[in-house]
C-alpha cells in the first residue's frame, strides 16, 4: 500500500511512531520523520533509510516545508503523560498541542496531502462505561481529561470543516485508548499506568504499593497494534469518522499488576491501598465500528504484548533512562 509513496510521521520518535515508522520502511516507503528529539537519538531508534527533520510543528512555515510533497501524513505529535497532567499543567498541553495539530492539518490541505491521520483520544468522551462513538459529543470530557479531550475534539471538528467546505477527503480519525510498549515513558512520577508499574517492579521496589483495590477496568492497547491499524485505517477508513482503537476487552489493574510481577524477574509483595481513589470504574471502547470498518482484530494477548514491553526495558536501560 505504501511502496514508493513519500509519507511523512510527524512524532515519529515515539511510541506509536517507532513502530509504524518501521512498519512503512518495511513496505518500502520514503518516510520523513520530523520530532524535536536530537539527532543522535533519532539515528539510534529509526530504521535505516529513514530521513529525520528536527522541527517545531508548533511553527507553521515549518509544518508547510515538511509536509510538502508527502503524499501521506501521520500526525503523532503529542504530549503524553499520567493523569495530573490534564489538571496541573492544563496550558503547557492545550496551547502547543492546538498549534502543532492546527498548523500540520492545515499546511497538509495546502499541499494536496491524499491522507492526513489524526491521532485523537480516548480523552475526549464523557463519563461512560462503554465508548461508542457517537457518544463523544453527549457531554463534556471527564474532569480530568477535559482540556486534553477539548483539544482533540477541536481536531476532529477541524478535519470535519475541510470536508464540508472544500470536499477534502483525506482526514483519518482514530480514537486510541491507554497505549502502551517500547519507547514509552517510564518514569513512575509521570508515567502512565503500565509503564509506570513496570519501572517501579524492575527497580525493586517491594512491597509494591498500589492505588485502589485492583478492581478498576481499563481498556489497553499495544503500541505496534496501534501503528498496524493506523497504517490500515489510512487506506480504508471513510473521511472524518472517528473509529476507537482499543482492545475492547474488560482488563482489571489487579490483572495488569499480576501479569507484570509474574512476567518480570522480581517478585515483590503486592499491597493494595484502598484509601487511594482509582478513578472511574469501568472504562471501556467499544469496537464494533474498528471490526465492521477495518476488520479488526486482535495481534497479541495483553501477556504477550507486556512481555515484549518488559524485555525492550530490561534490554535497553539506557534508552529507558534517556528517554526523549
Amino acid at each position: 500500500m505504501y511502496s514508493n509513496k513519500n509519507v511523512l510521521v510527524a512524532g515519529g520518535t515515539g511510541t506509536i511512531g517507532i513502530p509504524l515508522v518501521r512498519m512503512l520502511r518495511e513496505q518500502d516507503a520514503n518516510v520523513t520523520v520530523a520530532s524535536l528529539d536530537n539527532e543522535e537519538y533519532a539515528a539510534r531508534v529509526l530504521p535505516d533509510g529513514t530521513k529525520f527533520i528536527r522541527s517545531n510543528l508548533e511553527l507553521f512555515d515549518n509544518c508547510l516545508n515538511v509536509t510538502m510533497g508527502q503524499d501521506y501524513v501521520f500526525n503523532l505529535v503529542g504530549i503524553k503523560g499520567s493523569v495530573g497532567l490534564g489538571e496541573s499543567k492544563v496550558a503547557s498541553y492545550l496551547v502547543p498541542m492546538l498549534r502543532f495539530q492546527t498548523n500540520l492539518m492545515e499546511a497538509s490541505f495546502i499541499n494536496n496531502v491524499t491522507g492526513f491521520m489524526f491521532t485523537s483520544s480516548v480523552c475526549i468522551y464523557p463519563q461512560a462505561d462503554e465508548h461508542f462513538e457517537d457518544n463523544a459529543w453527549n457531554g463534556m470530557p471527564r474532569q480530568n481529561d477535559r482540556i486534553p479531550g477539548l483539544a482533540k475534539r477541536i481536531g476532529e471538528i477541524q478535519g470535519e470543516a475541510y470536508l464540508k467546505e472544500h470536499g477534502w477527503q483525506g482526514v483519518k480519525i482514530l480514537r486510541p485508548s491507554n497505549v502502551f510498549g517500547p519507547f514509552d515513558d517510564f518514569n513512575p512520577i509521570s508515567a502512565q499506568v503500565i509503564p509506570a508499574i513496570i519501572s517501579r517492579v524492575l527497580s525493586g521496589e517491594n512491597p509494591l504499593v498500589v492505588w485502589g483495590d485492583g478492581t478498576t477496568i481499563r481498556d489497553f492497547i499495544f503500541s505496534e497494534e496501534v501503528a498496524f491499524w493506523m497504517l490500515n485505517a489510512m487506506i480504508a477508513a471513510p473521511a472524518c469518522v472517528p473509529i476507537n482503537l482499543g482492545c475492547g476487552d474488560a482488563i482489571s489493574i489487579l490483572e495488569i499488576v499480576n501479569t507484570i510481577v509474574d512476567i518480570c524477574p522480581q517478585s515483590p509483595e503486592i499491597r493494595w491501598d484502598s484509601s487511594k481513589p482509582s478513578g472511574d470504574p469501568v472504562r471501556l471502547m467499544n469496537m464494533d465500528r474498528a471490526k465492521e470498518l477495518l476488520d479488526f482484530k486482535r495481534m497479541y494477548s495483553l501477556e504477550e504484548s507486556l512481555e515484549k514491553t518488559i524485555k525492550w526495558v530490561i534490554d535497553n536501560p539506557d534508552l529507558v533512562k534517556s528517554g526523549k
